[in-house]
């Protein structure tokens, strides 16, 4: 059957009219149509008349503009300006198809360039996050790859958060391990190498700082188009084989271990794997492109300077570790922060050099390379966990796990204070009476350091177990316990005063 809104047919048919010479009603039986519509195929010679739709109501571009400003792009709130205050009756999906239509709502996509694999020529950097277990717990870290557009080389590493320093930190970990670089590193419109409010795409003003980083390495940054991501494909195919192939079916102890992994994965078996699409093997294709990149000499790691001063102790915080100062100043000191160390000035001369500890240790205290002495002092202000504590007592039995919970349940005490004089009752009394006392305390729901300890010296002073008071849980149902419910409270002072009076032996 023949359809009106095919040109080619429309053709077709209009050529068996003019040049074979059938009659209308056997182009008609023929192609399964009408006579009037034949005829009107004829009377239009075969082409297909190009009629503009006629709006029933024009409303001007400019005031689309205008009220897509004003309601912050909401074309429902548009709808109802247009009725209220413009008086213009316009359908929903007509007006939502002319704001498409004027290229309001949504810009229109532009074409894609497509760009050679030219050695030496360009290689991409991105970053993703994932969620994943290191050490037993879920994890969530950012990924960054580098990634050589013609040798589909890749460097893989990642972090618990991903800052401006720490993207210098892995381009010059990067470059200096592969000890080449590409003529321009293609990235997105990231706000860690983009100057803010300077534009997208070829509009796009890298950040000076970020700006004389790169020459150091004889690149320059380059922002692709919104929506353009395709333009460093090669680093987001790196992304899908990182989460397809590197993550599944390894395990990872802790994030040096992963980032070792990650690096052996990325530096080594992908290196010298065969690509299959392109038979490409990176390690082949890089000694070809070496010729065409800059080869890079000795280039200054990227460092932070920071001003911290010596405590009372001789220590300096720094990313919530302690470093010890040899000495006896409490001056001022200027930091120079690295990726894997740390150095202390003091007048321009150094004092110490530090390694950075993994991501994983906090709260640590860290001596200069080469220190022997150990300090005596703790650091100011320096936070004392209970974990230790905390995992002791609830490996004594199952009560005391139990009485831990409740005693941290009521809130009574801040929960390392109530760790810690729970942790000191049990190293002054011993193991057997301490878990008699835990069990009668919590057999009562006292969960009062007090009298826990009046339990456990009663313990101590009897030669046999306290006996237990026979506690009849329907108490609340009595009589007696219904009428005294809404009477005056009893002065019990009395007897504590009498509890508190030494014993007579």
């Amino acid at each position: 059957m023949i359809s009106m809104k095919n040109p080619q047919e429309r053709s077709f048919v209009f050529s068996l009219y003019k040049e074979v010479g059938m009659s209308i009603r056997e182009i008609a039986s023929r192609c399964g149509m009408s006579t009037t519509t034949v005829q009107k195929i004829i009377d239009q010679k075969g082409v297909m008349p190009d009629i503009p739709r006629k709006d029933k109501i024009h409303i001007s571009k400019e005031l689309l503009k205008m009220l897509h400003n004003e309601c912050k792009g909401y074309a429902q709130r548009m709808h109802e300006k247009l009725k209220d205050e413009n008086n213009t009756e316009v359908g929903y999906s007509t007006l939502t198809r002319l704001l498409r239509d004027y290229q309001i709502s949504k810009p229109q996509k532009e074409r894609c360039e497509q760009f050679p694999d030219e050695p030496g020529a360009e290689m991409h950097h991105d970053t993703t996050t994932y969620t994943i277990k290191v050490g037993g717990k879920s994890t969530k870290v950012v990924a960054s790859i580098i990634y050589m557009r013609y040798s589909k080389v890749k460097f893989l590493k990642f972090y618990r958060n991903f800052t401006r320093f720490q993207m210098k930190c892995f381009i010059h970990e990067a470059l200096m391990f592969f000890g080449y670089s590409n003529k321009i590193c293609i990235i997105d419109n990231t706000n860690l190498a983009r100057l803010i409010k300077s534009g997208t795409g070829k509009n796009a003003a890298i950040v000076p700082e970020m700006e004389q980083f790169s020459k150091q390495y004889g690149f320059a940054f380059v922002c692709h188009e919104l929506r353009h991501s395709n333009r460093k494909a090669g680093v987001e195919r790196s992304f899908w084989t990182t989460e397809t192939n590197f993550l599944p079916g390894r395990t990872f102890e802790s994030f040096d271990d992963l980032n070792q992994k990650a690096f052996e994965w990325a530096t080594v078996k992908m290196f010298h794997q065969q690509i299959a699409k392109t038979d490409i093997i990176p390690a082949k294709a890089f000694e070809h492109e070496k010729s065409y990149m800059t080869k890079l000499a000795d280039v200054l790691a990227p460092y932070i300077s920071l001003q911290r001063i010596i405590d009372q102790y001789g220590y300096i915080s720094v990313n919530g570790n302690f470093y010890w100062i040899p000495g006896t100043g409490r001056g001022e000191v200027k930091v120079f922060l690295y990726d894997k160390k740390l150095q202390v000035y003091l007048n321009r001369e150094l004092l110490g050099e530090y390694e950075i500890p993994s991501v994983d240790l906090k709260n640590e205290k860290i001596l200069p390379i080469g220190c022997l002495s150990k300090p005596g002092y703790q650091p100011h202000n320096r936070k004392k966990p209970t974990t230790r504590e905390e995992g002791i007592l609830r490996n004594l039995s199952i009560e005391v796990s139990e009485y831990l919970d409740l005693v941290l349940k009521s809130g009574e005490t801040q929960k390392h204070m109530a760790i810690r004089k729970l942790y000191g009752l049990y190293r002054n009394i011993g193991d057997k009476v301490f878990r008699k006392s835990v069990e009668r305390a919590l057999k009562y729901r006292n969960t009062k350091q007090e009298i826990l300890e009046r339990i456990a010296v009663k313990m101590m002073k009897c030669k046999h177990d306290l006996p237990i008071v026979h506690i009849d849980q329907d108490f609340e149902s009595r009589e007696s316990y219904l009428e005294g419910k809404f009477s005056d409270e009893v002065d019990l002072s009395f007897y504590d005063e009498i509890m508190e009076e030494p014993d007579e032996e």
